[in-house]
């Protein structure tokens, strides 16, 4: 129905590896917020749904139960990692059974986790039918993957010059990403690729720049029509995905939009706040990962930035990480990098996807929700975006 519902309303469905998806991604967003129940459901309605591989062991109260005592233990990085291991089998198990065999399940795993390697393999162990991999250059990937030809490699890059290195690389490795993610990240939410906060608002990001300037490296490397582009940030009506295909890119990414759904794996409250949030509350800051972020101005994201000076100029490197878990292969905290975040970022996402708005970091997209303050079926966000049909059903806050 919604291939049919895209088609009648002008937009092109795309294709990875030989099969044919509508041109909606879910993008990955940890810690647990998309798993196993929304990328799933993405995935059944004849999508690409998205599983985050951070610490995934949250959803599950026995991993939880198995790990949480452990965390004053020198061993307890491998409890942990063990866990996640499992979790993420678990999830991508749940994915497939709620998608029913539909759709594109894929596995985001970010470059800057300790355990990335680890992650992509099992991943793929358990099927996964792409693995998408961003925070930083994938140029490892085609390796890792060399074992799995089936599983499509697709990185998240912002720019041009981006685009040509990976694929220059990766040629030379015998492999071809099989989708680009183009990210833009003056829009998107969480993470984003660029070196600064003073490079968000660069016009080198911009989609009416980048995307001529990808496919015109596309042509002239001879590959053109051959790697699909996926562009995220800022995407929330009918009308942004026709411009944007209009511009060549194959599909559109949404993250946040999907977090306020009734299927996303986050607590309610946490859906709740990423909702009411307008412009004046959203802010862009330097997480522990070394990279820009945006987040919504939560209590604790209030407090931290204020005490933040103070905090890096007393940054110093720790004899271990705070939860002996070492989630990032470089962190701010615990290495003592003054020039980055100073605060446990698993600790402060795992507290927000359970709504604790006090203790929580928010991820959030810059852009307008569909729906504005309103949660509502991924089935009512996809039948908009591809469709500009709006519920006519009233929604309960």
């Amino acid at each position: 129905m919604l291939a049919s519902l895209a088609a009648a309303s002008g937009l092109r469905n795309w294709h990875l590896k030989g099969r044919e998806y509508i041109p909606v991604v879910q993008g990955g967003m940890g810690v647990g917020v998309s798993a196993g129940g929304l990328a799933g459901t993405v995935a059944g309605l004849g999508g690409m749904g998205t599983i985050s591989s951070v610490d995934l062991r949250r959803l599950h109260p026995d991993l939880m139960a198995r790990t949480v005592d452990r965390e004053a233990e020198v061993d307890a990085g491998t409890c942990i990692d063990a866990a996640n291991l499992e979790a993420l089998g678990r999830e991508i198990a749940k994915a497939r059974t709620i998608s029913g065999g539909r759709g594109l399940i894929a596995v985001n795993v970010m470059k800057a986790l300790t355990s990335y390697e680890a992650l992509l393999r099992h991943a793929m162990a358990c099927g996964v039918d792409a693995l998408v991999v961003g925070a930083g250059l994938p140029l490892d990937l085609p390796e890792i993957a060399r074992e799995y030809p089936d599983v499509a490699l697709i990185p998240i890059l912002s720019d041009a010059r981006g685009v040509q290195l990976v694929v220059r690389k990766w040629e030379k490795k015998g492999r071809l990403p099989d989708a680009i993610v183009i990210e833009h990240p003056r829009l998107a939410g969480g993470h984003l690729g660029a070196a600064k906060i003073a490079d968000l608002t660069d016009p080198r990001f911009d989609f009416e720049v980048v995307l001529p300037q990808v496919l015109a490296f596309l042509k002239s490397a001879g590959i053109e029509g051959r790697i699909p582009l996926i562009v995220a940030g800022g995407i929330g009506s009918l009308e942004d995905i026709r411009r944007l295909q209009g511009l060549g890119a194959s599909a559109v990414q949404l993250g946040t939009a999907f977090a306020v759904t009734t299927e996303c794996d986050a607590n309610i409250a946490f859906k709740r706040v990423l909702a009411d949030a307008g412009p004046e509350d959203i802010v862009e800051f330097i997480s522990t990962a070394g990279l820009p972020a945006r987040a919504v101005r939560t209590p604790w994201l209030e407090k931290y930035l204020r005490l933040e000076p103070r905090l890096k100029d007393k940054a110093h490197k720790k004899e271990h990480c705070t939860m002996r878990f070492d989630c990032l292969a470089h962190c701010g905290l615990r290495d003592g990098t003054a020039t980055w975040g100073q605060f446990c970022i698993d600790k402060t996402l795992g507290h927000a996807l359970e709504g604790h708005t006090d203790q929580g970091l928010f991820f959030r997209g810059a852009g307008r929700l569909p729906f504005g303050g309103e949660i509502r079926p991924v089935g009512e966000l996809m039948r908009w975006l591809l469709g500009g049909i709006r519920p006519t059903v009233p929604t309960v806050r």
